[in-house]
């Protein structure tokens, strides 16, 4: 800044306009609050050009929404110069930064007064200001009246519908869309994955490489890999790994990050370790929380515990999500104390609140460890509403140490949180069994059958070819399940569970 000041003051002596350079400096920097006064200070009306300068800058941040409108506001008043097609789009993108869809409709409305609804560029600024404020109706009424809607449209509206988890009206336009490029594929691979719908975003990522129409980004991979992880689809993972690898991609650190936790929670985790030690120096935080987290998870809690350690002595600051993990490794362990410690380090030394699922992880520690009476008198001393995890973490450990009174405390809660799992009756009824209790098992079951809880069956989640196949108990649903349950016999007769020269009969499958 005193460089930058030098060069004003030597403008100013000179009597040399040097206000565009200056700006561009400033800038660069950033120093907003400096570029706004240089602009004050002028002794004629700023530019259009010049203002166009500062609401883009103010435009990637919704902090500066207010300051931004008001420059735009400031424009428009002025006599001898017109906000143009860029000063309009700047002040469109702080309205969809901020979620402000009033002063959106406003532009929107000045936008037709001063006759710029024509351009296509315009249209996709406030279809996307329009889907990121979440008002999909409106944003569909401005993509409709487009005579020709160029791809960069149409992408705003596939994503628009997708982030607001509307994914078939997302699928229309996709299937509808004359040419897609990567960001149509990713939007619609992305909005599945974060929608919960891993398949469907591994079914949407397969068609795409498979067809070929496109080559997936980073975006793309961090978006898929996630969907990957969910699902235990590892041998597909393996296979982006490998794109990663030959497209030099692995480079990136959320490609890397993702590939960390799509190993952990397919469970090789030493795959994990080796891709997060791979990508070095160019970890983030993400990375990190992904590997402690991942450790913690598969039990070895004193490698989670050291990471940690590695973490803070290599200057990376935890975060909330960085305790999770190391909660969970003193649950694995069974550290208690050492777990209350980093639970009363997160507030003290960190400046961090504990969140609900550092709750979670403290009851889960402190009733495996037996102490049950400690943890329920956290659950009430919780600065939160005590969530269906919370109690439920409580019953599992009740269950466990055989405390009927705190079980019947905590089950009653899960009852009114989760009035549809029918597990904690199950649950309940296991407590009252090991205490011997067969009247109250039997009241449980009936209240079970009265309020209609069956508890749902199982099923597994196979891997073939990059796709992922879904099978129950008995299941006849799949396209292939004869030469599936043929293949079976074969295998129970190589492992002599049927004698066939005995006559040993095969299992009825009920084909028939």
């Amino acid at each position: 800044m005193n460089q930058i000041k030098q060069i004003q003051a030597h403008a100013l002596h000179r009597g040399a306009d040097q206000t565009s350079l200056l700006l561009d400096l400033i800038l660069g920097i950033p120093n907003l609050p400096y570029a706004r006064r240089l602009l004050a200070s002028l002794t004629f009306p700023p530019s259009t050009f010049l203002c166009n300068k500062l609401l883009r800058a103010y435009s990637t941040s919704s902090v500066n929404f207010h300051l931004c409108i008001s420059l735009f506001s400031s424009i428009c008043r002025q006599r001898h110069s017109r906000p143009n097609l860029h000063s309009f789009t700047f002040a469109i993108s702080a309205c969809a930064t901020s979620s402000s869809p009033l002063t959106g409709r406003a532009l929107h409305a000045l936008l037709f007064k001063f006759g710029f609804l024509l351009d296509a560029f315009v249209f996709t600024s406030l279809i996307h200001m329009y889907c990121k404020t979440g008002h999909l109706t409106l944003a569909r009424k401005l993509f409709d009246e487009m005579y020709q809607p160029d791809i960069a449209t149409w992408n705003s509206m596939i994503t628009g519908y997708a982030k607001n988890g509307d994914l078939a009206n997302a699928r229309k336009l996709f299937e509808k869309i004359p040419v897609r490029n990567v960001i149509s594929w990713t939007s619609m691979i992305s909005g599945y994955s974060q929608n919960e719908m891993y398949e469907e975003s591994i079914e949407m990522f397969m068609r795409m490489w498979e067809m070929g129409e496109v080559r997936p980004n980073e975006v793309t991979l961090t978006s898929i890999l996630p969907a990957c992880a969910n699902v235990g689809a590892m041998e597909l993972g393996e296979k982006i790994e490998a794109f990663a690898r030959e497209n030099n991609l692995l480079r990136n650190v959320f490609v890397g990050s993702a590939l960390v936790e799509m190993y952990a929670k397919c469970g090789d985790i030493d795959r994990a370790m080796m891709v997060f030690r791979e990508v070095g120096e160019r970890t983030n935080v993400c990375s990190w929380n992904s590997m402690i987290m991942g450790l913690a998870v598969h039990g070895r809690w004193k490698d989670s515990l050291q990471l940690f350690d590695e973490m803070k002595e290599r200057g990376i600051t935890p975060v909330d999500i960085t305790f999770t993990g190391v909660l969970m490794a003193c649950t694995h362990g069974g550290l208690v104390e050492e777990g209350k410690r980093f639970f009363r380090s997160m507030e003290n030394e960190l400046l961090i609140p504990p969140k609900i699922q550092h709750y979670g992880c403290m009851v889960d520690l402190l009733g495996r460890a037996g102490h049950l009476n400690e943890a329920y008198d956290l659950v009430r001393k919780m600065p939160m509403e005590p969530d269906a995890a919370i109690w439920g973490a409580l019953l599992g450990a009740c269950s466990f140490h055989r405390n009927v009174e705190l079980a019947e405390m905590a089950a009653e809660f899960l009852f009114k949180l989760e009035p549809w799992n029918p597990g904690n009756y199950v649950i309940l009824a296991n407590v009252y069994a090991s205490a011997g209790w067969w009247d109250c098992v039997a009241r449980v079951w009936r209240l079970m059958r009265g309020r209609k809880k069956r508890k749902e069956g199982g099923y597994s989640l196979i891997e073939l070819g990059g796709k992922m196949h879904k099978f129950l108990v008995e299941d006849k649903s799949h396209p292939n399940f004869r030469e599936i349950y043929e293949f079976l016999d074969e295998i129970y007769v190589m492992m002599g569970l049927v004698d066939v020269d005995s006559g040993g009969d095969f299992i009825d499958y009920g084909f028939n």
